[in-house]
């Protein structure tokens, strides 16, 4: 699967976020910060993307848009993630993590900091049940895309686990560096 690097350009395209609005990505005027993360129910998602939530308003402020693609249909992202105030992107057929080059391997679950991010998930999700995603793959990767308006990759992260990840801290700065 061919991964894209720094400086190549990605086409621009409307998606459908799992409430039915249309979220272009890039966007038109400011740097769009496109993730993809794992399945509906993941506990190391829930954490992550909690983060995310709690620092919203700063990322906005800095000029990124949040776009946040998952590997589950819309229906069981809706049940954990529609009071994300971002865009969700479902993507049951794993069409953007084919484009993207985002892979899925069993060592994704192998390292001891996923380990600890799940257990730490699960007890902030209160939820055994979504951790178990029956169904889902679970040996996904995360990544995370800084998009120019003009399609242009200013940044990327391929992950090399489950909980590899940009912090808010790492993604503001930057995109401060492309400012």
């Amino acid at each position: 699967m061919a991964q894209f690097d720094t400086g190549d350009v990605v086409p621009a395209r409307a998606l459908t976020t799992i409430d039915g609005t249309a979220v272009s990505v890039p966007s038109s005027n400011r740097l769009t910060h496109l993730q993809f993360r794992r399945f509906a129910g993941c506990p190391i998602c829930h954490l992550h993307l909690r983060s995310i939530v709690r620092r919203h308003e700063e990322i906005q402020g800095a000029g990124i848009d949040e776009v946040v693609v998952f590997h589950s249909a819309a229906e069981e992202l809706r049940r954990y993630q529609a009071d994300l105030p971002f865009a969700v992107i479902a993507d049951p057929d794993r069409i953007l993590y084919m484009e993207f080059g985002v892979e899925s391997t069993p060592t994704a679950v192998a390292h001891p900091r996923a380990w600890l991010a799940a257990a730490r998930g699960v007890v902030r999700q209160r939820s055994v049940s979504g951790a178990l995603g029956r169904g889902e793959d679970h040996f996904g990767r995360p990544a995370d895309f800084l998009l120019a308006p003009d399609g242009r990759i200013v940044d990327r992260k391929y992950g090399t686990h489950a909980d590899d990840q940009w912090s808010v801290d790492e993604i503001l700065a930057r995109a401060g560096r492309f400012r």
